[in-house]
């Protein structure tokens, strides 16, 4: 990983972690149901593409991860985000949720490109790392994944990697256009909740 990469990927683990753990609150789960289903949100992505890719998932090999959800719950329980009301709660997740999957759809992506990968398996890649932990996550609380019922949630990732194969074809991937893609990509994903874009339904 790059310089811009890991800040990105930092950035990503954050803000998962910070979802995970507003959905143990709201679940009234206890100390220990609030850890794994924020550590499972904040990783589960990425080790659904490691394994796809047929190696040792970074989160065994690497602290990085491990140690920015560690920092990331005690902020989250020092500024006691549990305590706070439910409308507030559900801004925190929105806001949280949606940069993690911009963050984690363009390291995801990254690796689909690492590994010489065609259109469809970069998009894959970003996608897989993108909602991987979300389902999870979900599926853990007993939730229908938000991949299968949230508007223009899934099509956001599609949209990045599209964009990220793009720009790697024509050699423009840096740390603007990097950051360009993150940014761009969460205001996509919350102008897209605000004005309730969905695709369309059978």
């Amino acid at each position: 990983m790059n310089h811009t990469t890991e800040i990105i990927h930092i950035i990503g683990t954050a803000a998962f972690a910070v979802s995970g753990y507003l959905v143990g609150v709201r679940k009234r789960l206890d100390m220990l149901g609030v850890l794994i289903v924020a550590l499972l949100t904040a990783i589960g992505g990425g080790m659904m593409r490691d394994v796809l890719m047929g190696r040792v998932p970074l989160v065994f090999t690497q602290n990085s991860a491990i140690i920015t959800i560690g920092i990331t719950l005690i902020l989250a329980w020092l500024f006691k985000l549990q305590h706070r009301q439910k409308k507030v709660l559900a801004a925190l997740f929105l806001l949280a949720d949606s940069l993690g999957l911009a963050a984690f759809t363009i390291t995801g992506a990254q690796v689909g490109l690492m590994y010489e990968l065609n259109l469809f398996g970069v998009v894959m890649l970003g996608f897989v790392t993108a909602v991987g932990g979300g389902i999870v996550r979900d599926t853990l609380v007993n939730d229908i994944p938000m991949i299968l019922r949230k508007d223009f949630y899934g099509t956001v990732s599609v949209i990045i990697g599209l964009a990220l194969y793009g720009i790697d074809r024509f050699g423009w991937v840096n740390a603007l256009t990097l950051n360009i893609l993150l940014w761009g990509g969460y205001a996509l994903r919350l102008w897209a909740h605000r004005v309730a874009w969905a695709l369309p339904r059978f």
